[in-house]
């Protein structure tokens, strides 16, 4: 499957600036030791690879995605083979005290990596699974941030998303919630991160589906009205590698919007991926037409497929990377460019968002509503988009 052509381009995106810092890469991954967080995930196995090819002295990898980390060793193996330095994977709950007593047994990294999260907008459904996400995107990330500093850990990455700009989500205003406990930590402990586009077919995305909607012979949904930026896996784990090595205190790194990074919609790459299969797009009225036709229309080439406009709480109208208030930096690199922060912490409001998050757990009971009025609080231009409709409602 060519994923390039699928998202409308020719050219990997950040092939220049690779090349041009590929010797300081070498040079500085071969003398490291790095910890991943959520290594098994689309963009942790990127990173991990990336990280991997340059041969590391240490390579620790931790996700409670027992599975995935099993096909991550699998395709190193395949594909890379091994390296001199110390290669390990840890099937662990980062939010566990098992994990607290593996960091504690060594800890000692040059480079810690967060890639952990929950990244679906369909997250905030209902308020469990909305504070579970508080948990994993904001309250782990603080967490691993204290163990980096109590360990001496040089450099701390973590990555965000381009929906914590002018968030509309939930998941979007986590991570930047997220950023903003970063910012505090950054005070004993250089950081950074990145903020990038929609990873195409990385693990649950839309995209993903499509290959698994082919698999299990069922029609292929997709809105007609979205459009987004897409980069491949490999440029995800480039972009990350970037920042982790190149990027100063507090910066977050993007990929500059080019001829090469365009808007393109759903239901656009979804004509292209059938066209690679062989088939080409039966348009569909409903999903009881849809589901019913793919066997009649599998033997003419065809797929069935239904487009429409969305309209589910959480999709935000625009992809943006930054905001109109925070400071640029665009020549460093071609196709990265750099938003630089100030030390700017509000100490007293994340000690309150943590005391209230606190309550809600000791009551045992919390409502969606509660917690999105905690948002709205830290985040006071935060234009929650609630339509009453999610994604877990329709095919």
């Amino acid at each position: 499957m060519d994923i390039l052509s699928l998202i409308g381009r020719k050219n990997e995106l950040f092939k220049h600036d690779i090349s041009k810092h590929e010797k300081e890469l070498q040079e500085i991954v071969s003398a490291s030791t790095f910890l991943i967080i959520g290594g098994a995930g689309s963009i942790g196995q990127a990173v991990v690879k990336e990280i991997f090819k340059r041969n590391p002295r240490k390579l620790h990898v931790v996700d409670i995605n027992e599975n995935n980390m099993v096909e991550l060793v699998r395709d190193v193996r395949s594909s890379l083979g091994y390296i001199d330095g110390d290669f390990q994977t840890f099937a662990l709950d980062v939010g566990s005290s098992i994990y607290d007593s593996f960091i504690q047994s060594d800890g000692k990294y040059d480079f810690v990596l967060n890639l952990s999260a929950l990244k679906h907008v369909r997250s905030e459904k209902d308020p469990f699974t909305l504070m579970r996400m508080i948990d994993v995107n904001v309250f782990n990330t603080d967490k691993t941030l204290l163990q980096s500093i109590e360990n001496g850990v040089s450099k701390y990455f973590c990555v965000s998303t381009d929906k914590a700009a002018n968030p509309v989500n939930m998941m979007g205003a986590s991570k930047r919630i997220m950023e903003m406990f970063m910012m505090r930590r950054s005070e004993k402990l250089t950081v950074s991160t990145a903020r990038f586009a929609n990873v195409a077919f990385s693990d649950g995305s839309l995209l993903y589906g499509f290959n698994q909607r082919i698999q299990k012979q069922q029609p292929i949904v997709a809105p007609n009205d979205v459009k987004r930026y897409f980069v491949t896996p490999k440029e995800s784990g480039e972009l990350c590698i970037m920042s982790v090595i190149f990027g100063e205190n507090r910066d977050v790194f993007f990929p500059k919007s080019s001829e090469e990074l365009h808007l393109i919609s759903f239901a656009e790459i979804a004509i292209k991926y059938l066209e690679q299969f062989g088939y080409s797009p039966y348009i569909c009225e409903n999903e009881e037409e849809a589901r019913s036709k793919v066997g009649e229309l599998r033997v003419k080439k065809q797929w069935p497929c239904l487009f429409s406009k969305s309209d589910t709480s959480g999709e935000k109208d625009f992809e943006e990377f930054y905001t109109e208030n925070e400071k640029l930096s665009m020549e460093r690199f071609q196709n990265i460019g750099v938003i630089k922060n100030e030390l700017d912490v509000e100490s007293e409001k994340l000690e309150y968002f943590e005391k209230k998050i606190a309550k809600m757990k000791s009551r045992k009971h919390w409502t969606k509503e509660e917690i999105v009025q905690l948002f709205n609080e830290m985040i006071p231009d935060f234009k929650h988009k609630e339509t009453g409709k999610y994604l877990d409602e329709k095919m």
